[in-house]
């Protein structure tokens, strides 16, 4: 079996083919993805071998693991673009949704919306997440870094030490009592709160997107760390393998 996904490189968006099959365990069920991105595919070094495995486990929880390797040195920073919105799809945008993201700091961004490699502190500014907040509260503040992203679409720099799991993000619609709590063993996270979503794309139930109507949680290193000294580095060499979970745990209260 055969899956069609969509991967970024230098030159944007591109189509690839993963060999993808199914596993399980005692406690889950998933699909593993399978892919080797050729020496020179979109202008990177090395023969790369990737495998993703998407997890739905018997605790309520989206779980994926990474792994890769390689046969020269590469740069590598995997993670995924899935679009939430708890109060369901076609149910409205996520602005009376509550985010909690687990950093102090965040990287700000240029027109262009790369990081300019610089760290600032979130406290008294519209980007502190540290506690629950409805994300729509300060979502139009004149902040430049929102005007910029038409919103928000940062990445936060996760508050922790090491490469163990931890807590990075929670997000609770109060109008279902849905809750999404998100762990993981990646140093930063993406939040992207949709805001060039404009109704053209459309759903399975064939529902559209309108603007703001879901929002990404993104596990990862730093965007753009290749460029920027003052980042942790993203090389993988070919003696190391490069391994990140996130899971994704659902409940109500």
């Amino acid at each position: 079996m055969a899956k069609t996904l969509c991967m970024v490189g230098p030159h944007g968006f591109y189509k690839a083919v993963w060999d993808a099959k199914p596993v399980k365990t005692k406690d889950a069920v998933g699909v593993e993805l399978t892919y080797l991105s050729k020496d020179g595919e979109e202008g990177y070094p090395g023969n790369l071998n990737v495998t993703v495995i998407y997890w739905l486990t018997n605790n309520n929880e989206f779980k994926i693991d990474y792994k890769a390797t390689t046969d020269k040195p590469t740069v590598v920073n995997l993670t995924q673009h899935n679009y939430w919105n708890l109060a369901g799809e076609g149910n409205g945008d996520i602005l009376n949704q509550q985010l909690m993201l687990n950093a102090s700091k965040f990287t700000p961004v240029d027109a262009g919306l790369i990081p300019t490699g610089k760290f600032v502190a979130v406290k008294g500014t519209p980007f502190d997440f540290t506690k629950a907040t409805t994300i729509g509260s300060r979502i139009n503040d004149t902040c430049e870094q929102l005007k910029l992203g038409k919103g928000y679409d940062h990445n936060w720099i996760l508050n922790k030490k090491g490469n163990a799991m931890t807590l990075a993000a929670t997000l609770y619609d109060p109008a279902s009592g849905r809750l999404m709590t998100i762990k993981t063993n990646e140093p930063a996270i993406q939040f992207y709160s949709g805001n060039f979503l404009d109704g053209t794309l459309v759903g399975k139930s064939g529902k559209p997107y309108p603007f703001r109507s879901a929002l990404c949680l993104e596990t990862q290193h730093y965007p753009d760390s290749p460029n920027k000294p003052t980042f942790p580095t993203t090389e993988l060499k070919p003696d190391q393998v490069y391994k990140t979970s996130t899971i994704y745990q659902f409940s109500v209260k």
